[in-house]
């Protein structure tokens, strides 16, 4: 890759990133939860594509108490910038990373019994105690101790004299679509809880809400929730625009641009793109735009896709390509080289949602914003 590609500004294929927007949607968090519970902002997958120190770096001015990330590297990359606020990654380990978990101060999951013996032999081989929150499964099926087997790894974990225990947590498999289901989850976790509580094992901090649960289930906060999604300006019970929270809305954080690039006339029953999978109908106005699927913006969406330009939708049309792509803007359309174009989110009083992209593709904002790839420039906007 060529050096500095990641930051060059003047690409015309951009992600615009609203800072003003993420401290909107902090306050939102911050309005469904008591005073005393703590935040763990989730910034794995680069911040979900919009930018891993910068987004942590705002979220921390703002009064994030923890960093939640899901490998090793994501956790020293922030340590190696300078962020000294505590980050626990959430995914599992391999125990040859345990010594540089310790080495930079980063929080640890253990998953079984092993793990915590193992991670506690590497604490004491380097004289140093590892900081380990205790993973238990309540229903995910992905990692952690199953719930009726939780009680002996969580008191074994506490044997290890070389680990200090900061947590324990599960995660919510449907608080989106499930309430039947995620209060049994609540329900076993409470047992481990009640159980813990009575031989004085419970850690000081204790969480299991994902943005979903944050605000669908009050009784999920414990001592600590881990927003995602709604801290990128998505509500994760679905598209609903309209809905405010204290008088405030979510907003999505991230707005992709591209600008028009080329421009010709099409005749009547001219292929498009690579197979042909466009024919013209009548003669039209084609304009070419300067990113493609290399850049985040998927193949799905041949044919499907729509942007915006000069205030007015069109349809993506031909397969997108890894570089470009192609929008037919009629013998009426208007547009000129060098034009904004809005892929996704909001420019000059236009929006495209996200959710109607996703729709169109059946798949889940979260993807297509951590496929924004790293050649798309982040531009930075405080207000």
């Amino acid at each position: 890759m060529i050096a500095g590609i990641e930051t060059y500004k003047n690409r015309p294929t951009r992600a615009e990133i609203s800072f003003e927007n993420l401290r909107n949607n902090y306050g939102i968090v911050k309005s469904f939860i008591k005073d005393d519970v703590k935040i763990m902002a989730m910034v794995k997958a680069n911040a979900y594509g919009h930018g891993l120190y910068e987004i942590s770096s705002e979220l921390l001015n703002q009064g994030v108490d923890y960093l939640g990330v899901a490998v090793l590297e994501e956790g020293v990359y922030l340590r190696e910038c300078g962020i000294t606020a505590p980050i626990l990654v959430l995914g599992p380990i391999n125990t040859d990373q345990i010594a540089e978990f310790i080495k930079n101060d980063i929080e640890i999951t253990s998953s079984s019994t092993d793990k915590s013996a193992a991670i506690a032999a590497v604490a004491k081989e380097m004289r140093k105690k590892a900081l380990v929150h205790l993973k238990v499964d309540t229903g995910m099926e992905r990692i952690g101790v199953h719930w009726y087997h939780a009680e002996r790894f969580i008191e074994k974990s506490y044997d290890f004299e070389s680990m200090t225990i900061k947590g324990i947590f599960s995660h919510l498999a449907k608080s989106e679509s499930d309430p039947g289901f995620t209060n049994q989850q609540l329900d076993r976790f409470d047992a481990i809880l009640d159980s813990m509580e009575k031989k004085k094992l419970i850690p000081e901090l204790v969480h299991m809400a994902n943005s979903a649960g944050i605000m669908n289930f009050p009784a999920s906060h414990y001592s600590m929730v881990r927003p995602g999604i709604m801290l990128y300006g998505y509500n994760p019970n679905g598209y609903r625009p309209d809905q405010s929270f204290e008088g405030r809305s979510l907003k999505p954080v991230m707005t992709l641009k591209s600008k028009v690039s080329f421009f010709k006339v099409v005749p009547a029953n001219t292929g498009l793109s690579y197979n042909h999978t466009h024919v013209t109908k009548n003669q039209t106005r084609i304009v070419t735009l300067p990113l493609g699927y290399g850049d985040g913006y998927t193949r799905l969406l041949s044919n499907k896709g729509e942007v915006v330009i000069r205030g007015k939708k069109y349809p993506v049309v031909g397969t997108i390509c890894m570089d470009q792509c192609m929008v037919d803007i009629g013998m009426e359309g208007e547009a000129y080289n060098g034009d904004d174009v809005l892929l996704f989110g909001d420019m000059d009083g236009c929006t495209i949602p996200l959710e109607s992209l996703c729709d169109k593709i059946g798949t889940i904002t979260y993807e297509l914003l951590c496929g924004i790839s790293s050649r798309v420039p982040r531009i930075y906007r405080s207000l």
